[in-house]
């Protein structure tokens, strides 16, 4: 019976390979339930440049760091055999293990002798149920779609193709690493948080490399990170073109100095030529790039810092790898301690360990200390999961009597089932992968030789992106973020980007400034913000829109100040003016200037110097409204009591005795004055009731709204001005035929260029202030108001105040009636007082007084003696009349 056995054992381990397919030898251990596994022992297979028959390729170049993948199969399968779940179901676990020689047709061929060893055994050895492995995507898909035949479930522990999560085509496939989809995700996230826009890639001509490719770019250009070269590096280091693509790619990198970060997407053997080559070529330039550079080493060849051989961090620049998450290698470490003592024993079931040993190049505690601990956890998670799927169909069935399935195995996987590792829970997604992130570091040199050092970071998978974490040893941070690697330089706040006709690249363009009103607020920016034109404004090439300030004529404008100080000034001469000639209410020139009526001039004044300040300050609908009827209403009084005044004058010295009778008898200055007063009221009334009334309107301007009084009706504006100019014009024409009068009476002289003043300024005003706009456009009104304010109250008044308080002596009854004797005898035109056809003639008319003091007014008519008149007077004297007061006898 020892011996049948002896015999079955040796035929499945040396003679079955042969007989199924000629693969390699492999590492075997028997059990109820086999797992397979497949790993890259070696590097390539050698090159067969004839056609030949099929035959087993021999392979090349041993790699130790796929001999740590297979011991870490076999070491965690051993501790899972000794589990009490296992046990209680009396099971133990084997495993057959093959090398796929970093060649796919090599791997197929092992995955045919695995799955038909127990047939060519007679059915004594177990069938496999699952495969671990492969490592590479290109010889996991081909794998896989040979076990979609038979649904055996395969785990691989580095196989990172986006197009292996599609479950249509690969049912059995499951991995315990994250897609090259997030993987390209976390690279692309490190590029942003970099500021890094132009960057090259590098790729293996594989699956993998592809797979990568299409995944980083669909990532960068959502991103607006641009790609500035891709090369491609063929996938077998025996390719007959393999150095010219590499010396090709190389001068790549080299012509393209701006690009200071490079995606590497390939295996550590390629690196290993790649790197040496590019140093070669940058030595016969004048000036190196290398020190500057930032490599983003994919999974493929991040944890192998062997790569760089001879060469140090200086002349390959910085390497930021991104590797898996590991756990604590104590229990491998403690497997090869006790596989060092039972080597021997070891290597005749393990010609892989045995292929090593014999090289000689390490011995176990050295490939433990290179051992990739993220690879050897990603290979314990397969296992675990396996034995977990195992335990779950098991533990209803007696799996010793009849046999498990593997399409069972990979149904008991894909049901949520979690397995446990190190202490922590672990299950498939939908897509059966373990998506845990991915780890950042930062190779470093210790003692001349390049090394992996620690992780500085960690993104972490969260709603399908990523979140990172920096670690407190990521002060690289601040040294990769120097690193500037951009096609253009970038762009300030209050430029965009323009991007050359026909230009290829988004990332290459030039700086322009935005225009007026528009903004931009950050860096790089594709197109400028509009800026609220109603509320802010922005001058070429800002970052931020200004808001607009609020213009109006306001208090503490320096013009504004002037003209409120005139107006101030205005008020206290006309109240100083009031009390003056309230105490001298008796004298002569007073009473001869109006008496009374000269206090409703100046009242009316006031009113008018009042309503000018009523244009400075910010206005309202309220003070729009007051300015412009305060002034009409006050200045319509205003000129009514100086029309007045024209009358009495006009019908005192000048009309001729018809129309005289007549216009004395209508002359009723009270009535004059109420009625023009009316006429004004009615016009405002009307404009602010039933019109347009004024208002407050913003315009907006291009730094500033200004706001102003908009007048509303254009038409009631005018008629109200039009109505005080005709008011006036009468006034300047009464004042105007009376401008001979005795010198103590003279007051159309005063009348005449008051009036003559104001119409000019009103005339001068109606095309400056139809033509200006602006802040200052209040100004312009406010300046002819003062103007008309100031010459009537200069003119009528200002005269007299000097006669009262410097020229008292003209301040007298005689000096009056010495004034009015010699204008009538002087050879002038005169006036009179009643209309006489002579001297002894009676007067036909009533007693006119013009306002003279009554005590200087002649007596009534007593014959005396003619007076002898002057020589040539006397036909002066028949053609007018005498300045006298005739009575009826």
């Amino acid at each position: 019976m020892v011996t049948c056995v002896s015999l079955l054992l040796f035929l499945s381990v040396f003679l079955l390979p042969t007989l199924t397919g000629g693969t390699h030898e492999g590492a075997t251990a028997s059990g109820d339930i086999i797992i397979g596994g497949i790993f890259p022992f070696h590097d390539d297979v050698e090159e067969n440049t004839t056609i030949v028959p099929p035959h087993e390729a021999k392979c090349v170049r041993f790699n130790s760091n796929a001999l740590n993948s297979g011991l870490a199969m076999i070491n965690t399968v051993e501790l899972v055999n000794q589990s009490p779940s296992l046990s209680r179901l009396g099971l133990k676990l084997g495993y057959r293990i093959q090398d796929s020689c970093s060649d796919v047709t090599t791997a197929l061929r092992a995955i045919n002798g695995l799955r038909k060893q127990g047939e060519a055994a007679g059915g004594s050895l177990p069938p496999i149920t699952s495969i671990v492995g492969a490592s590479s995507s290109e010889i996991s898909i081909a794998v896989a779609r040979q076990l979609n035949l038979e649904l055996i479930p395969q785990i691989s522990h580095s196989s990172t193709a986006t197009i292996l999560s599609d479950k249509k085509r690969f049912p059995g496939f499951l991995r315990t690493v994250p897609s090259d989809l997030y993987q390209t995700k976390a690279m692309v996230r490190l590029m942003e948080d970099s500021g890094w826009s132009w960057v090259g890639v590098v790729i293996a001509d594989n699956d993998y490399g592809r797979s990568a490719l299409n995944a980083l770019l669909a990532q960068t250009s959502k991103r607006g990170i641009c790609v500035a070269f891709k090369e491609t590096i063929p996938n077998s280091l025996s390719d007959p073109d393999y150095s010219s693509a590499v010396t090709r790619v190389a001068n790549v990198i080299l012509t393209n100095p701006r690009v200071k970060v490079v995606v590497a997407f390939v295996t550590a053997p390629h690196m290993e030529v790649l790197l040496p080559k590019l140093k070669a070529l940058e030595d016969k330039q004048e000036e190196s790039a290398s020190g500057g550079r930032v490599w983003l080493a994919s999974d493929g060849w991040s944890s192998t810092p062997e790569v760089a051989r001879n060469l140090d961090l200086e002349s390959i620049g910085q390497v930021v790898g991104f590797t898996f998450k590991s756990s604590n290698l104590e229990s491998y470490r403690q497997y090869l301690q006790r596989l060092n003592e039972t080597k021997e024993e070891e290597r005749r079931r393990n010609p892989f360990l045995d292929e090593f040993l014999e090289i000689g190049e390490l011995d176990l505690e050295e490939l433990g200390k290179k051992s990739q601990a993220q690879t050897v956890f990603s290979v314990e998670l397969a296992v675990r999961a396996l034995a977990q799927a195992v335990i779950g169909v098991c533990s209803s069935r007696n799996c010793t009597q009849k046999s498990i399935e593997p399409w069972e195995v990979l149904r008991a996987l894909k049901q949520g089932m979690e397995f446990q590792q190190d202490g922590e829970t672990y299950f498939f997604d939908k897509n059966g992968e373990i998506n845990l992130g991915y780890k950042v570091t930062l190779w470093n040199s210790k003692e001349g030789k390049v090394q992996v050092g620690d992780i500085v970071a960690e993104y972490l998978p969260f709603n399908d992106s990523f979140t990172h974490t920096i670690l407190p040893s990521a002060a690289y941070l601040t040294d990769l973020k120097e690193v500037v690697s951009r096609c253009s330089e970038s762009c300030l706040p209050g430029q965009i980007k323009q991007t050359f006709e026909g230009q290829q690249h988004t990332c290459c363009y030039k700086c322009i400034n935005c225009t007026e009103n528009h903004y931009s607020n950050s860096t790089d920016m594709d197109y400028c913000l509009a800026c609220d034109t109603d509320r802010e404004w922005s001058d070429k090439g800002s970052s931020r829109c200004i808001p607009k300030t609020l213009e109006y004529f306001s208090w503490d404008d320096g013009f504004a100040v002037v003209l409120l100080t005139l107006a101030a000034l205005g008020i206290l001469l006309s109240l100083l003016v009031g009390a003056l000639f309230l105490h001298q209410r008796h004298t002569p020139v007073v009473k001869a200037a109006g008496g009374g009526l000269c206090q409703v001039i100046l009242l009316s004044l006031i009113g008018s110097f009042i309503s000018a300040m009523v244009f400075v300050g910010k206005p309202s609908d309220l003070t729009c409204k007051v300015r412009q009827v305060l002034f009409g209403l006050s200045f319509t009084l205003c000129v009514s009591c100086i029309l007045v005044k024209s009358l009495k004058i006009l019908l005192a010295f000048q009309l001729n005795p018809a129309l005289g009778q007549v216009f004395r008898r209508l002359y009723q200055p009270l009535v004059i004055v109420c009625g023009c007063l009316v006429l004004q009221l009615l016009t405002c009334l009307l404009w602010l009731l039933l019109l347009s009334s004024p208002r407050v309107e913003r315009k907006t301007q291009a730094t500033s709204v200004l706001a102003e009084c908009h007048e509303g009706s254009d038409v009631a504006f005018g008629v109200m001005l039009s109505y005080i100019a005709v008011l006036a014009l009468v006034c300047f024409l009464c004042a105007f035929k009376g401008r001979k009068l005795p010198q103590k009476y003279n007051e159309a002289k005063f009348i005449t260029f008051g009036m003559l003043l104001y119409l000019i300024s009103w005339a001068i005003f109606v095309p400056v202030y139809i033509n200006t706009s602006g802040k200052y456009l209040p100004a312009v009104e406010m300046v002819v108001i003062l103007i008309s304010s100031y010459g009537i109250l200069c003119c009528h008044f200002l005269p007299k105040c000097y006669i009262i308080l410097f020229r008292k002596e003209h301040n007298t009854k005689d000096a009056f009636i010495q004034d009015v004797h010699n204008y009538a005898f002087r050879g002038l035109d005169t006036v009179s007082v009643s209309e006489c056809n002579s001297p002894e003639d009676k007067c036909t008319g009533p007693p006119f007084t013009i306002g003279l003091p009554s005590t200087f007014l002649p007596r009534p008519h007593t014959p005396t003696a003619p007076r002898q008149v002057p020589a040539g007077s006397q036909g002066y004297l028949n053609r007018h009349t005498h300045l006298r007061r005739c009575t009826s006898t």
